[in-house]
């Protein structure tokens, strides 16, 4: 009778370690490589972008008839060779921006974003593909925590394209908008003078935590801490350490933090410790109405004239 109640035990503790394993690598590649929802083709993108953004066709069809929408590439520093896309100001000017997408998306669905800074306030605008994004290699999506450095990589190249006198502002969505906080905590060059960051999340931690417990009902435990070591083993870096909000607190430059009052994917409340953690000087505007990613789409207006406000105080 004993034997058969430790066999039992050591049985149900083999499917329990068996199950954290397969779901630990599941969660992973579910995560990190969703092939299934990353769209690389230019031309769904476009499609995307004319649906959700119609006034930008015009604008868009005459880039590219003037051949203003130029291609470049870097090699970072691991040999991944990334790409992005560059745009020239209508006219000559020191005033450059670099524009970061979200998860799952590329650079060509962030011309509404290029559209704010190279249409409407005349600046040069730079959007790269990040990390197995668009045209850019890489084995996995890095949440911004590896892309980090890709950006910062990035902001030297623009730096040297649009001229050596650029003043330079970040600006990015979801995703994007966390890789733009976890650049601001880097050591900048003197060129960057300010960030943006839209629905950007405090880490991946909280994110992926949030993620697992509104889509899958399951709670931290074990699998968060499972699929965070395995990710650290496949590539480098882990779920807690890949942090917004740590890196925030290390930003000295002005920061712009917008976020939807109805954001559900990446919650609201996400958005005031990480306004909280950096020091000034900073700006915040909750945009009332709108959920995740969606506030320029649904506020062109105010978002235009909130974000020209705020960076023509440090970009003249």
């Amino acid at each position: 009778m004993r034997k058969k109640v430790v066999y039992s035990i050591i049985i149900t503790m083999l499917v329990l370690t068996g199950c954290t394993i397969g779901g630990s690598f599941y969660m992973l590649n579910f995560s990190l490589t969703p092939t299934d929802k990353i769209d690389s083709k230019e031309s769904s993108s476009y499609r995307y972008l004319y649906e959700n953004y119609p006034f930008l066709h015009p604008w868009a069809d005459s880039l590219q008839q003037a051949n203003a929408l130029k291609d470049t590439s870097i090699l970072n520093p691991e040999g991944i060779r990334l790409h992005a896309y560059y745009i020239a100001a209508p006219e000559p000017t020191s005033k450059t921006a670099v524009i970061v997408h979200g998860y799952t998306d590329n650079a060509i669905r962030m011309l509404m974003i290029g559209y704010l800074y190279n249409h409407d306030l005349g600046y040069n605008i730079l959007l790269p593909d990040l990390q197995h994004h668009g045209k850019s290699e890489g084995e996995a999506i890095q949440m911004g925590w590896k892309d980090r450095f890709d950006v910062l990589q990035w902001m030297n190249l623009a730096n040297q394209v649009f001229g050596d006198s650029t003043q330079m502002v970040v600006h990015g969505i979801s995703m994007g908008g966390a890789t733009t906080m976890m650049v601001a905590g880097e050591q900048q060059k003197p060129f960057v003078k300010c960030f943006v960051e839209d629905c950007g999340y405090t880490s991946v931690w909280d994110e992926f935590s949030h993620e697992l417990k509104s889509s899958f009902h399951l709670p931290r435990f074990p699998l968060m801490y499972t699929a965070s070591w395995l990710c650290e083993k496949k590539y480098g870096w882990n779920f807690k350490e890949a942090s917004s909000l740590n890196q925030v607190a290390k930003c000295a430059l002005p920061m712009l933090f917008i976020h939807g009052d109805k954001d559900t994917y990446v919650p609201t409340w996400m958005v005031y410790p990480l306004y909280e953690a950096k020091p000034e000087p900073k700006e915040l505007w909750i945009v009332s109405g709108a959920s995740h990613a969606v506030s320029y789409k649904e506020n062109k207006e105010e978002y235009t004239e909130k974000v020209r406000n705020f960076v023509g105080r440090y970009i003249q």
